[in-house]
């Protein structure tokens, strides 16, 4: 298994330099991972680093809350579009979600998803598994599928837990097809990794993807 293209090698702290972006990318690109995940503000210098490697740049749109409006999420991610972005991690409205108004949730993904008439580009929703019941998130993984979102993801980082195995269980189980999963939040370990890729996540996002790789292959993967 090429478990580098599973990996969107995450750095979404506020302090991060451009250092650490750079080391980020550097990284990534060495090891050919899928992606690198950073924060809007730092697109332009990692498009500067990637171009060529194969890497493609992703970046975070209404994190780690969700809690600004629509208009200001698709604004954001056409800048980002524009900056250079190829994917982009967008946090549903959990008010909303709570609220039992799921036709705002569609109508914001929605939204996002008709800059693909002037960009291409992947578009992965973070519903925040931590926070949602069974139901809810059954719910979201459905309406997902069905307006079109190319993957859902199940968390930030910033909650009160990550990914877990039980999340990719049943967003495998009643995902539409079409819909890929990205588990995210708590990816440290190697074999947590490969559960979850064994669950059905079709990427995965961590801070420590370069750790998780070299562990890889000093146990024999490539």
């Amino acid at each position: 298994m090429n478990l580098a293209s599973y990996l969107d090698s995450t750095n979404l702290k506020p302090q991060a330099t451009q250092k650490d972006i750079a080391a980020l990318c550097e990284e990534a690109a060495r090891l050919q991972m899928a992606a690198v995940c950073i924060h809007p503000c730092r697109l332009p210098q990692a498009q500067a680093i990637l171009p060529g490697t194969g890497v493609r740049l992703c970046t975070v749109i209404g994190f780690p809350l969700g809690a600004e409006g629509r208009n200001s999420k698709v604004f954001s991610a056409a800048c980002a579009l524009e900056d250079g972005a190829e994917e982009l991690d967008m946090v549903i409205n959990l008010g909303a979600l709570k609220d039992g108004d799921y036709g705002k949730v569609e109508e914001e993904v929605k939204s996002i998803l008709k800059l693909k008439n002037d960009y291409s580009f992947i578009l992965k929703v973070i519903v925040e598994t931590a926070l949602l019941s069974h139901t809810e998130l059954i719910a979201l993984t459905r309406m997902l599928g069905d307006c079109g979102a190319d993957f859902i993801k199940t968390s930030t980082g910033f909650s009160s837990r990550g990914a877990s195995l039980e999340d990719i269980q049943i967003i495998n189980a009643h995902r539409p097809a079409g819909l890929k999963i990205k588990a995210a939040g708590g990816i440290r370990e190697l074999d947590f990794a490969l559960q979850l890729i064994a669950a059905g996540a079709d990427r995965l996002g961590s801070s420590n993807a370069g750790r998780i790789l070299e562990e890889y292959e000093v146990r024999g993967g490539r």
